[in-house]
């Protein structure tokens, strides 16, 4: 991993803003959030929580399913208002939830134009193949359409290979890949990088969530994959880095960055103790990045893997 001191500009970001929301009682209260300059929706998102069904969140929490929405006006969605004056126009919220019990909800929201391009989907199971639940394209309009008319049996593409390993996935090059089975229409795109990972919920429907990379409009600059199964890491726990990408040279770990987190050490490490995903800005990640996400998965009750994105 790089030991850069200085923070680089990025290209900018596919998504505009991602935040927590944790039970509270019987609402979703603000856990921590990454707003970037937008001031006046941060301020409006502190002051605001959710009940059971209530807004994006409370939608999630209640179906006990990822929700896409790609229009705030005249839906559910309660800071309309706050979101159009901060250029934020489409979200999309997935649930953590450990066995039966909703830890929280990760929301992530995005602005639109003529030129983000990117993709977070989510993929659903229904007769025994993966077919696109929803998902936010940015102008990727043709990539969404050929989506839209994608299924994929298990093992199949990045979807279908999620939903059968039943672990978080990185595919690169997709425009090149021959994995990728949109990779014609993925390279037109300018689609780089994919992230796929189920989404575990109660009951026996299958979700599978990708996030898709552009070069130009990144959701990330770099991914990474952590196991925290018990097989792997032994009785002391604790999460070992199995897999990543990243825009710059050298390796994923080393002597300053190390491979291993421990429980309550650093951001993963907070996410292996709390069973909450993290929204982390400033100094406590890896230099050269000015915020990360860290999202756990859960096999029943317990922390399998760990999904970061760093901007």
């Amino acid at each position: 991993m790089e030991t850069a001191t200085a923070t680089v500009s990025p290209a900018r970001a596919f998504i505009g803003v991602s935040e927590v929301w944790v039970p509270e009682g019987d609402r979703l209260v603000h856990a921590a959030g990454e707003y970037g300059a937008l001031r006046a929706f941060e301020e409006a998102s502190i002051r605001t929580s959710f009940g059971y069904g209530e807004g994006l969140p409370g939608k999630a929490w209640a179906e006990a399913r990822p929700v896409v929405l790609k229009g705030f006006d005249g839906s559910y969605f309660k800071r309309t208002e706050a979101a159009k004056e901060a250029g934020l126009t489409s979200a999309v919220a997935l649930p953590v939830f450990a066995g039966e019990v909703l830890k929280a909800v990760l929301v992530v929201l995005c602005g639109d134009d003529d030129t983000t391009i990117g993709a977070i989907e989510v993929w659903a199971e229904r007769d025994g193949l993966l077919l696109l639940d929803d998902g936010y394209y940015g102008a990727a309009k043709h990539f969404e359409w050929v989506s839209q008319h994608t299924h994929f049996p298990k093992g199949q593409g990045l979807p279908g290979g999620v939903w059968a390993a039943q672990t978080p996935m990185l595919f690169r090059d997709l425009g090149s890949g021959y994995r990728f089975i949109r990779s014609e229409s993925a390279g037109a795109a300018g689609l780089t990088t994919g992230l796929g990972l189920p989404v575990p919920v109660p009951g026996e429907q299958t979700y599978i969530a990708t996030l898709l990379s552009a070069r130009g409009t990144p959701i990330a600059r770099r991914f990474e994959i952590w196991d925290a199964r018990e097989a792997r890491m032994g009785k002391d726990g604790g999460a070992m880095l199995i897999d990543g990408i990243c825009e710059r040279e050298g390796p994923l770990w080393s002597e300053d960055n190390p491979r291993r987190a421990q429980i309550w050490q650093g951001p993963i490490g907070q996410v292996l103790g709390s069973g909450l995903p993290q929204v982390i800005s400033g100094g406590q990640i890896a230099a050269g990045y000015s915020s990360m996400v860290a999202l756990p998965i859960h096999r029943g009750e317990e922390i399998a893997h760990i999904v970061a994105w760093y901007v």
